[in-house]
């Protein structure tokens, strides 16, 4: 019974985890570039009491065993880099990526971060910018000047001046792609971080050979959390949250009639 009360809780400890990962991806339904995350568990170690294989006899050995589990723990929440829906805008600053890839923007301490969600502006200096003015990698500055902003597929980036025809090309977007997306480091504002588990960047044109994504201009990409998906999980989070509970009771009135014994 003891092992019963110590497994439930760790099942209603897993389960409160999941809702609260289920709650992130909700409160993220609207947020540009978000990408949902799902939770994963494992069971923890096992007592054995017969140890499967153990000999039964001279020329026998035992099927299967007799091993008591002790519960459940949270083991990971994979991010899950599904493509989100493409919302067209006014801004020809916004930009989506079609299939795999990342943006690449430098933070103000100098390090790359790497992002999904192109809704881009310019500063006071020209420069293309993220909403929390992190600038654009490589650096790429517009002229105050310029009209018709354009964005190749290949992520050219060129303008008109007034006065001209002739385009003039500003500079040219260049994405990263990792091995294991999965394994990068959240870091907030939309950004992740390289770490071991997802390797080092690739860095590439957009639709070239590595693989890359395309960029369409004038679009930015939805949360990829399905909200229907979110609350059935919600759904059976409370109800395996119920049923650990009910296991809790159910142990504490064995115990009640075990103590009750000895009146």
């Amino acid at each position: 019974m003891i092992r019963a009360l110590y497994s439930a809780a760790s099942g209603m400890t897993a389960q409160q985890l999941n809702v609260d990962n289920i709650a992130h991806n909700l409160a993220n339904a609207n947020t540009i570039g978000f990408k949902a995350r799902r939770a994963q568990f494992q069971d923890l170690m096992y007592q054995s009491v017969i140890q499967p294989g153990a000999a039964a006899g001279q020329q026998t050995v035992v099927p299967t065993g007799l091993q008591l589990g002790l519960g459940t723990r949270a083991s990971s929440n994979e991010i899950l880099f599904t493509q989100g829906d493409f919302s067209e805008t006014d801004n020809p600053l916004d930009m989506v990526i079609q299939g795999k890839g990342f943006f690449q923007v430098r933070r103000p301490s100098g390090e790359l971060a790497y992002t999904r969600a192109g809704s881009f502006h310019v500063d006071r200096d020209g420069n293309i910018v993220t909403g929390q003015g992190d600038a654009l990698e490589p650096q790429i500055t517009i002229p105050a000047d310029a009209q018709q902003i354009s964005i190749a597929q290949d992520g050219t980036v060129s303008y008109t001046q007034p006065g001209q025809t002739a385009t003039q090309q500003a500079g040219q977007i260049q994405l990263a792609n990792f091995q294991n997306p999965a394994g990068l480091n959240s870091l907030g504002g939309n950004l992740y971080a390289p770490t071991d588990a997802s390797g080092d960047p690739t860095v590439g044109t957009p639709g070239g050979q590595e693989g890359m994504g395309s960029v369409l201009q004038g679009y930015v990409e939805q949360s990829n959390v399905s909200v229907v998906q979110e609350f059935i999980n919600l759904i059976v989070a409370q109800r395996g949250y119920e049923a650990n509970s009910k296991v809790v009771q159910a142990a504490d009135q064995m115990y009640q009639q075990v103590n009750n014994l000895t009146r």
